[in-house]
């Protein structure tokens, strides 16, 4: 399914009838509808962060349903799309954390090649239709990928913005991983706590606590 170490991680799931059961109905939506991000992208955030070099989670919601945005990463959109005002609003903070200048892509690969799991909840939507996917059972295999990220022996860094992320807080039982919450970084909600509450350097900080290379937030590719 991904070709790296997830693969074995999540075998139980791959291996499962339910799991094939609804893979070929996202397949049937694939066929009957315009579906985002492209088929070959949507465990793209899997792809790119194979499960040893986690170092941070940040959870979204699904992904975003307009033509050529999505590629299977949280908050990221392809090389030559408008940057979305949640994203605008990330770079701001990330400014005036730590002073990385704003980028005026939002192709976030780099992030995820640092070992930042960029992971959608749900990870396919019907063009147009936001969340039209939900409860279609994608929940599942993330809340799974969660808990076995819980596992892992190694601190990760959890990062939750919004209540929707919020609600993956039980899943997260070790005492050795760290959780940042804040509000949304979308423009209906960043003004009430997500501006000013530091999330990449309070990251970068627990990661050389715990004798670990921090996130190098500028990378881009």
């Amino acid at each position: 399914m991904i070709g790296n170490s997830w693969d074995e991680k999540l075998k139980v799931i791959w291996e499962s009838e339910g799991f094939k059961k609804f893979l070929a109905m996202i397949d049937h939506e694939y066929l009957i509808h315009t579906v985002y991000p492209p088929r070959n992208y949507i465990f793209n955030a899997l792809k790119l962060t194979p499960y040893e070099n986690v170092k941070v989670v940040i959870v979204g919601q699904d992904p975003y349903h307009g033509e050529g945005e999505a590629h299977g990463l949280s908050f990221s959109v392809q090389k030559g799309i408008k940057v979305p005002p949640s994203l605008q609003n990330i770079y701001k903070e990330l400014y005036d954390d730590l002073g990385i200048p704003i980028r005026q892509d939002g192709d976030l690969t780099g992030w995820a090649k640092e070992g930042v799991l960029l992971l959608n909840a749900v990870l396919t939507v019907e063009k147009d239709k936001p969340a039209s996917h939900r409860n279609y059972g994608w929940e599942k295999l993330t809340d799974y990928i969660i808990k076995v990220l819980n596992q892992k022996e190694e601190p990760i860094v959890f990062i939750l913005w919004g209540n929707f992320a919020k609600e993956k807080m039980n899943l997260i039982t070790n005492p050795k991983h760290y959780i940042i919450t804040s509000p949304h970084p979308s423009p209906f909600s960043a003004n009430h706590g997500f501006f000013g509450s530091k999330p990449f350097s309070k990251c970068n900080d627990f990661l050389v606590s715990q004798g670990i290379e921090p996130i190098h937030w500028e990378r881009k590719d």
